[in-house]
């Protein structure tokens, strides 16, 4: 007599059959030509496989696992962006577009397989209960979390969890001997998507834009009327390595840059109620003031809305590096489980009629290192290299010539500066001595520091030779052998990159930008390049789109 093995297999089933109902949901009733029986049949031989599997395998299986798998494999299939998202990953997954999650509050880093508090945010509990900067977590409700090969995904299980209840954190502080203990109480927290605002120089402001969250419009619009308020007439728009997120703030960003009915973006799906346009609808904020985006291949999707939209309506420049090309919509499916499928349901097209969606085969792995391919083919240093499809051409409302078919290619390309790379600073980049010689360094200076006035770092601190040489002993201690002649070749990019990573410490993302932007080579590219912004601010086309 042959015995079921894995009971959870009749768990796993009601689960797949509530996937392939979802599915079929979305995609209607027929499979739009597909006949019934098809699908049906398909879904049948499905389970007569996997209740073989199950029932009379050699070995255990994993039925859950097997299915989840399969559920990849096929979505794979489809494009990149179809995704499903098992239950244990969907609530960590969503809260970086919610704005806020339940925890502890504090950004971390793990340096040689220990937590390091980088900061603790600003109001959260940790900070209240008294966590500073460089502490080292050794030990969550009573566990050893050092040296015990912990992952990021592993510090998200321990210290996040729902408002209210309580972890306990065992600190090792470099002035104490003996181990601290705080019983810390959850709290919500605030993820802020808009890191950095402030006046470069007399009129110009520069905003950051990191993501498009649940609170994204909301930071962007306080920031945008806060430089107004300082004198801003012209504004860059920082929405680099930005990979998107929710369509609906990148509208009302866009918004209030447009003015009339201009159109901002339509989606075209197979089915119509997944068609839909958004165009300008109320007085924007700054509608006329001279405008520069700055985009390059991280800078994705809904920032790919933005800038789309307003180079195709010719309303300010793009500046920077040919974008990611993500152009298709995803609508979030809960299943039965807890678990999500995010499915393709349309494309979206921004004003002069184009997609930005780049193609795609079947292996998602390719689509995914389009960046060495870029950097591979030139595309990167050189504009003549970016490649695209000359048979889709488009006009925008002025006239002027873009592509579709693969990212918005900008106005004014900016190649990656190689003039000061070395494969020293590279090492460094990929190393945690990139943060680990900034926080020792805090962590030695921290009441000179503390007392100092943000402009008085800006304008006169200085990472001296006798730092570099420090950080570059202890990037030996990592395993990068000292290279002295990759030192002085990077020397200035370094000073930069750790005078930054210092003032973050301070200051947070607010004293950082304003310093790591010196070496902004699309920045300070678009700082030159206002004459043409305010002759595109000053045109008025004949009539909307």
């Amino acid at each position: 007599m042959i015995k079921t093995k894995n009971k959870k297999f009749y768990i796993i089933l009601p689960i797949l059959l509530s996937i392939a109902l979802g599915v079929g949901i979305l995609t209607g009733a027929t499979m739009a030509g597909t006949k019934p029986g098809n699908f049906i049949s398909s879904l049948v031989k499905f389970k007569e496989i996997l209740t073989y599997v199950e029932r009379d395998y050699v070995d255990e299986v994993d039925a859950e696992k097997l299915v989840g798998e399969a559920i990849n494999e096929m979505l794979e299939k489809l494009d990149p962006h179809s995704v499903y998202i098992p239950a244990k990953d969907r609530e960590l997954t969503n809260s970086q577009l919610e704005g806020q999650f339940d925890g502890i509050g504090i950004e971390f880093n793990i340096i040689k397989d220990t937590i390091y508090v980088i900061s603790p945010l600003e109001g959260g509990p940790s900070e209240a209960v008294g966590l500073l900067s460089g502490d080292k977590i050794l030990q969550v409700d009573g566990e050893d979390v050092a040296g015990v090969g912990i992952t990021n995904r592993d510090v998200f299980d321990l210290l996040r969890g729902p408002k209210g209840t309580e972890v306990e954190v065992g600190i090792k502080r470099r002035s104490e001997s003996e181990i601290l203990r705080f019983i810390i109480v959850r709290d919500k927290i605030p993820q802020h998507s808009v890191p950095a605002s402030y006046m470069i120089r007399d009129e110009i402001g520069y905003i950051k834009v990191s993501r498009f969250a649940a609170t994204t419009y909301d930071e962007f619009y306080a920031a945008l009327t806060d430089l107004q308020d300082q004198g801003m007439q012209k504004l860059i728009l920082d929405l680099q390595n930005n990979p998107g997120g929710y369509m609906d703030r990148a509208i009302k960003m866009a918004d209030e840059f447009l003015s009339g009915n201009k159109m901002i973006v339509y989606t075209d799906g197979k089915q119509d109620r997944y068609d839909s346009e958004a165009r300008a609808r109320k007085n924007g904020v700054f509608e006329e003031g001279a405008l520069i985006i700055l985009i390059n291949e991280g800078s994705a999707s809904a920032s790919e809305i933005v800038s789309g939209a307003i180079q195709d309506n010719d309303r300010g420049l793009i500046v920077g590096r040919r974008s990611f090309g993500k152009g298709l919509v995803q609508n979030q499916i809960p299943l039965s489980d807890g678990s999500e499928l995010r499915l393709t349901i349309s494309r979206y097209y921004i004003p002069s009629g184009r997609s930005i969606q780049r193609p795609y085969g079947e292996k998602s792995q390719d689509y995914y290192k389009d960046y060495l391919t870029r950097h591979t083919n030139g595309e990167l240093f050189h504009q003549d290299s970016i490649k695209f499809n000359d048979s889709l051409t488009y006009t925008t409302s002025k006239g002027r010539i873009v592509y579709g078919g693969g990212g918005i290619i900008p106005d004014h390309f900016v190649p990656i500066d190689t003039s000061m790379n070395s494969n020293y600073l590279r090492k460094i980049l990929y190393n945690t001595v990139y943060r680990e010689y900034p926080l020792s360094y805090y962590q030695k200076n921290k009441n000179k520091l503390k007392k100092m006035d943000y402009q008085d770092y800006y304008n006169n601190f200085l990472v001296t030779d006798e730092m570099l040489q420090e950080f570059a002993k202890m990037a030996e201690g990592n395993g990068i052998d000292i290279d002295q002649s990759g030192l002085e070749s990077s020397k200035e990019l370094i000073q930069v990159y750790m005078k930054a990573e210092i003032a973050k410490l301070v200051w947070d993302s607010k004293g950082f930008y304003p310093i790591f932007n010196q070496q902004n080579e699309i920045l300070q590219t678009a700082l030159d390049l206002f004459d043409e912004a305010e002759a595109l601010a000053a045109f008025i086309p004949n009539s909307d789109n």
